[in-house]
């Protein structure tokens, strides 16, 4: 239906454009007079009916006076003063602008569709021995289906078989691929690059990641940023001021000795220029391709507010806890008196394949990434808060384990542990220590650039949050380049709330969390940003900026693209109130042709659409570019 109402109006666009040219051909060449009227009616019809009856039912039902109905009064008041070609070039060169908008916004507004083009229509789902294509609307949870090498995943889902890498980067907006095996998550809309997948289905079509994003972009255009909200008010407000003020103008003119056709068309061109279009245009315009360009960079607004209030941030505050870092233990070092760390990770990995805790999950990922086999242990048994001892005098554990067995875990060879930010693992065989594994959260990679970006971006200050111990804390700060006096550690989700209601004090702030433990924090911040959020409906809903990846630099590409939205709405206002401005002081004291008034109106529309159109380009939609 659409498609059809944009038809219709290039149809219109066209006739009364060709209609206004024919006219003016007539009326130049000396043809007949009435060949030029006809040519100047049609365009009048073409032109200005349409134009007419949908500003008249705006008024009528919902008391809104649209600035279409002044363009057509103009055109009216033209005709009655003699001069239909004025009145004819007015309306074909405002139906001519009013399309070139309508199908210029419509390239931010085609993100939706844009989205929903990522989904495949069919999917290959196992069925017993076989494999059947379905629809992919047909899928539901439980289903395994295949992935052929190049194929877009059908839906969310889990690795069952096989191991391969993804393209993610057309919903996390993550430019390298993405290994993929066995329990590993896979978002709709993915490339499938070498490798024969079996993937189970998680969520259904309808609650998929494309489906959230299809939801939350639609609802972002959908809401009125501050900024939009003014200009409408002032439109509104502005339109009813130039009625009026052109009914009266044209009584100061009659007063002043004007005759009255020249009164009504000093009237009429004070309407056209005085009419603010291009200062209502110039918000949306801008909002609505930093949304989509957004959206298309992995990065999703809700609504221009966010946006705005983005851009006016002068603090950030971070959830330290699978946000900065990956919020899992891993091993992040080795220490082998003998220096055989092959052999101590392969007997380490055997005996902690009996224990479920993380830091033992931690050690076996560790030895299955070094493709080292865990060698079998036998008569494990578990000591609650020490460790594990198993057959031969073989032990791991803390410090606690290593007084049970009076070994001495202070020899030179395994200095260099800090205790007070790490989890250590010493293994040993009877009083003999073996080695020992240090095992910690780890900071993202993309996290260091991240904040260094958004210093670079003139950010006044940065703040780390965590429940974590402050050594803890600290030694992650460090290695973020994060200073003593930005981290805030052995915190409450209270102790959160009113440390960002301090900085609040200062200016906007804004709060980076997981979404889950960070609810209150992300609510209290001016405007909160869940990271890593592809799937998670939480994070969806608790935040006003969802970033769909783990990738910290989107967040300080974000900020920019904010930023240089602000400036461009600002650009757009400055240059639309400065030519309404100088087109109003031209239809006041100069005698400005009708013709240029329009052509200025018009024209300063287009620009400002222009101009906001260029954040559709922006870099943030380039995976992996800063910008």
């Amino acid at each position: 239906m659409q498609l059809s109402r944009d038809r219709i109006d290039l149809f219109l666009t066209g006739i009364t454009v060709l209609a206004t040219l024919a006219g003016m051909a007539a009326q130049f060449s000396g043809a007949a007079p009435m060949i030029a009227l006809a040519a100047f009616g049609l365009a009048y019809l073409a032109g200005g009916v349409p134009a007419g009856l949908s500003a008249l039912g705006a008024l009528v039902h919902e008391r809104v006076l649209d600035i279409d109905l002044l363009m057509v009064v103009a055109a009216l008041a033209a005709a009655a003063v003699g001069a239909p070609l004025e009145g004819a070039v007015l309306l074909a060169l405002f139906s001519l602008s009013g399309t070139l908008e309508h199908r210029a916004m419509g390239k931010a507004r085609r993100a939706v569709e844009a989205l929903m083009q990522l989904r495949p229509d069919r999917a290959l789902r196992r069925n017993g021995e076989a494999v059947e294509e379905v629809a992919t609307a047909d899928l539901r949870p439980g289903d395994v289906v295949v992935l052929r090498p190049g194929a877009r995943v059908p839906v969310d889902g889990r690795v069952v078989l096989g191991a391969g890498s993804m393209d993610e980067s057309t919903i996390t907006g993550e430019s390298m691929p993405v290994s993929k095996g066995p329990g590993a998550l896979v978002h709709e809309a993915t490339v499938n690059l070498n490798a024969v997948l079996e993937v189970e289905v998680i969520r259904s079509v309808a609650d998929s990641t494309v489906a959230q994003m299809i939801r939350l972009v639609t609802e972002a255009q959908a809401a009125r940023a501050p900024s939009e909200q003014f200009s409408d008010w002032f439109g509104q407000r502005y339109t009813v001021a130039v009625l009026a003020g052109s009914v009266l103008a044209f009584g100061v003119f009659l007063w002043l000795g004007f005759d009255a056709r020249a009164a009504l068309y000093k009237a009429a061109t004070l309407l056209v220029a005085a009419s603010p279009c291009a200062v209502v245009i110039s918000v949306p315009a801008a909002i609505l391709s930093a949304l989509s360009a957004a959206a298309r960079g992995g990065v999703l607004f809700k609504g221009g507010a966010a946006l705005e209030t983005l851009a006016s941030v002068r603090a950030f505050a971070f959830d330290k806890t699978g946000t900065l870092t990956t919020g899992k233990a891993e091993v992040r070092r080795v220490m082998v008196p003998d220096r055989d760390e092959k052999g101590f990770l392969a007997l380490l990995a055997g005996i902690e394949a009996h224990a479920e805790h993380p830091i033992a999950g931690a050690i076996r990922d560790e030895a299955a990434a070094r493709g080292i086999a865990p060698v079998p242990v036998t008569g494990v048994v578990a000591h609650p808060s020490e460790g594990l001892t198993a057959d031969g005098g073989l032990w791991a554990g803390n410090r606690r384990m290593l007084a049970r067995m009076a070994a001495d875990g202070d020899a030179a060879e395994l200095a260099g542990f800090d205790e007070a930010s790490e989890t250590v693992v010493w293994m040993g065989r009877g009083a003999q220590v073996l080695g020992a594994a240090a095992v910690a959260d780890l900071p993202r990679g993309s996290s260091a650039p991240g904040l260094a970006a958004l210093r670079a971006g003139g950010l006044a200050e940065l703040a780390m949050m965590t429940g974590d111990r402050r050594p803890v804390a600290l030694r992650i700060a460090g290695e973020l380049g994060l200073r003593e006096d930005e981290v805030h550690a052995d915190l409450l989700p209270g102790d959160k709330v009113r440390l960002i209601a301090g900085l609040a004090e200062k200016g906007p702030v804004a709060y980076v969390g997981d979404g889950v433990n960070d609810a209150a924090a992300l609510a209290r911040a001016d405007v909160g940003v869940a990271m890593g959020a592809a799937g998670s409906e939480v994070a969806l809903q608790a935040a006003g900026v969802v970033l769909m990846s783990d990738d910290m630099t989107r967040l300080a590409e974000a900020h920019r693209l904010a930023r240089r939205t602000a400036a461009i709405i600002r650009q757009n206002l400055a240059f639309a109130l400065g030519a309404m401005a100088l087109l109003v002081m031209g239809a006041l004291f100069w005698d400005l042709p009708l013709p240029l008034a329009v052509i200025g109106h018009e024209g300063g529309t287009v620009l400002v659409v222009l101009n906001g159109l260029r954040l559709l380009a922006d870099p943030i939609r380039r995976p992996g570019k800063p910008g």
